[in-house]
């Protein structure tokens, strides 16, 4: 029987330059590439959610809603024939923040997406909670979209890995037994199938195994890919990343095993912490007969413009100095021995040899240049978009010593948590708060002395239900209170849309779509729209009088000594909150205010009693390590 076409799904513009280049792909060079994406005839183009909205606003200073208005007038996204569907990535419950949110919040900004032109929504829960999720299924049906549901792919803990300083359940565990307890297997077969099946029943029109960590391996691509597709009607897409090794063999087995659709980067945006080269894909499939519904001529002409967006990216790129070789599977001949190598990985995949098909594949990675395995990620179990962002965010921390600990210390942390899988946002809170444990290790204090509000939030069961129960006293010891507590929607209060005074009284945001940026981003959002409201403030005045030239004379302000007590910034980041004021009484233990690091936001106690004397920041300040916050009374 022969196979229906394999469909594509790239993800260049979106996963890929998240996973390689911490996003920081600007709309300049999207709009240069996007005529040549036209005729290429993917199925569907990710382009938009994941960390899209935050990264472009925090690092750019651009719109998320103009980035996807440009994508659809390009790919004609709205019409009947559209030159490609437009994807995003939604978290779920979380959108594409890092916070649950009610079901209108979920709504309005469906609806702004799908009005804006985006046509597929993938769909996940990082927990793997089906309640977080089928809400989303059902209104992204009813608004006109495609839902998308992703199972998040995770895997067990290794027993040999179980640490019993952490105060977690499984370091419990190992310290009543010696480590010799048999755990009992989670994340099987059936746990996933069963997952799918459920978010079929809500109305899923793709079902996609999002392994965001690169973890399943050739076998399990096998057996899962073969269940999903006895288990359910609907297409079965596969995502995966080559971070650990097995990208390039398991998405080669699937194929096989009958997969509809392969997520896919153009070749400078391919392997490493990414998703395979499409170019690597389609060799493999004209070997075998495969017919891949795509036009290979028009990838040709993206590739080549994209080997000058990556070089614009060199800031970000883990790999600028180390690149892979070009190639054209429509021009290039490969030596005879690399040919073999191709063939060879088939015949293995078909027969199950894993070992000698992840030797062929490593050997065909290493003769074009792609990066070897990463073998610190693969022990720390983490996607390749949250390793290239730790390693963008601590360098920016001025911290990139702590990296390998912080590392090692995630998959502690990942199982204090109830086992839960790495994919934004827990991927974020559970490396934000592996860093925060390296500090205190490195500054000789107790795990868990510093904890991320989200971390807190997670740990009392505002996410929703985690894999495995989390263990009541490690509970109380993050949370104050050994009970679970789930995220209670009566709770949520809309984000106020202050006038600015300063800035002729504008409304900080302008319009529906900036205010739903202020309701899911708002500690990015208010910075940013701000900066709109100052421009237009400015051009409005400017319009209003010619510019005059005034002569001042400057004066320095003598900066008065510190002698009191202060608060140091933990690590540096951004003020997001002020919480007293001079002359205010606190007591030890009171929340002074709230600071971003990493994306998530860390609340800073006053650690005695005291009379508040001067703030020494303000709101949307960016400050160092160890830098003064607030000082007391003497």
């Amino acid at each position: 029987m022969v196979r229906p076409k394999l469909k594509i799904r790239d993800l260049t513009l979106r996963d890929g330059q998240q996973s390689l280049f911490a996003t920081r792909m600007n709309k300049e060079t999207i709009n240069k590439l996007l005529p040549f994406y036209e005729d290429a005839n993917f199925h569907i183009m990710e382009v938009w959610g994941g960390a899209v909205p935050d990264s472009v606003m925090r690092y750019l200073d651009e719109s998320p809603w103009e980035r996807l208005r440009i994508f659809s007038k390009a790919m004609d996204s709205k019409s009947e024939h559209p030159k490609a569907l437009l994807s995003a990535l939604s978290r779920g419950r979380n959108l594409f923040g890092y916070v649950p949110y009610p079901d209108s919040v979920l709504e309005g900004f469906y609806k702004e997406a799908i009005d804006n032109g985006l046509n597929v929504m993938r769909i996940f829960d990082a927990l793997n909670d089906i309640d977080n999720v089928k809400e989303s299924i059902r209104l992204i049906n009813q608004l006109g979209g495609i839902a998308d549901g992703a199972v998040c792919y995770t895997v067990d803990p290794k027993p040999e890995e179980t640490d019993e300083n952490s105060g977690g359940f499984f370091g419990k565990l190992k310290s009543m037994f010696g480590g010799s307890q048999k755990q009992e297997k989670i994340f099987t077969d059936e746990y996933f199938v069963e997952k799918a099946r459920q978010m079929e029943a809500l109305g899923a029109k793709i079902i996609t195994l999002k392994d965001m960590a690169g973890l399943v391996n050739p076998a399990r691509a096998a057996s899962i890919i073969s269940a999903l597709k006895q288990a359910v009607k609907v297409p079965v897409d596969f995502h995966t990343h080559c971070t650990p090794g097995y990208g390039l063999a398991s998405s080669l087995m699937a194929i096989i095993n009958g997969v509809d659709i392969l997520d896919t980067n153009i070749w400078w945006f391919g392997g490493g912490s990414a998703a395979p080269a499409i170019e690597l894909i389609w060799f493999f499939c004209q070997r075998m007969g495969v017919e891949v519904e795509v036009n290979m001529e028009a990838v040709g002409r993206i590739r080549n413009e994209l080997l000058d967006a990556r070089k614009a990216l060199a800031q970000y790129d883990l790999h600028r100095d180390d690149m892979q070789r070009p190639f054209d599977p429509l021009k290039d001949q490969l030596p005879p021995d690399v040919l073999a190598l191709f063939d060879s990985a088939i015949e293995f995949a078909k027969v199950g040899d894993e070992n000698a098909l992840l030797d062929a594949c490593h050997k065909i990675e290493a003769y074009f240049g792609f990066p070897k395995p990463n073998e610190l990620v693969k022990t720390a179990e983490v996607p390749g978009g949250m390793y290239s962002n730790m390693v963008a965010q601590l360098r920016e921390l001025k911290s990139e010593d702590l990296l390998e600990d912080a590392m090692r210390l995630i998959p502690m942390v990942r199982r204090d948590a109830g086992l839960i899988p790495l994919v934004t946002p827990t991927s974020q809170i559970v490396g934000n708060q592996a860093v925060l444990v390296a500090l205190d290790r490195k500054n000789g204090k107790p795990d868990y002395t510093n904890k991320s509000n989200q971390f807190i939030s997670l740990v009392k069961g505002e996410y929703g239900r985690t894999p495995v129960a989390i263990d009541p006293a490690f509970r109380e010891k993050i949370t104050g209170s050994p009970e679970e507590r789930p995220y209670d929607v009566s709770k949520y209060s809309k984000p106020e849309n202050p006038e600015v005074a300063e800035l002729g009284g504008r409304k900080l945001a302008s319009n529906n779509e900036e205010y739903l940026l202020l309701e899911l981003l708002p500690a990015v959002a208010k910075g940013f729209l701000r900066r709109r409201r100052d421009e237009e403030y400015k051009k409005e005045e400017a319009e209003k009088a010619p510019a005059v030239e005034e002569i001042t004379e400057t004066t320095v302000a003598e900066v008065e000594p510190i002698t009191g007590p202060v608060i140091s910034a933990p690590m540096c980041g951004r003020i997001v909150e002020i919480k007293v004021q001079p002359g205010q009484k606190v007591k030890k233990g009171d929340v002074v205010l709230v600071y971003e690091a990493m994306k998530m936001e860390n609340d800073v106690e006053a650690e005695n009693d005291g009379v508040v004397k001067r703030v020494l920041v303000s709101t949307d300040a960016q400050v160092a390590t160890d830098a003064p916050l607030i000082e007391f009374e003497a």
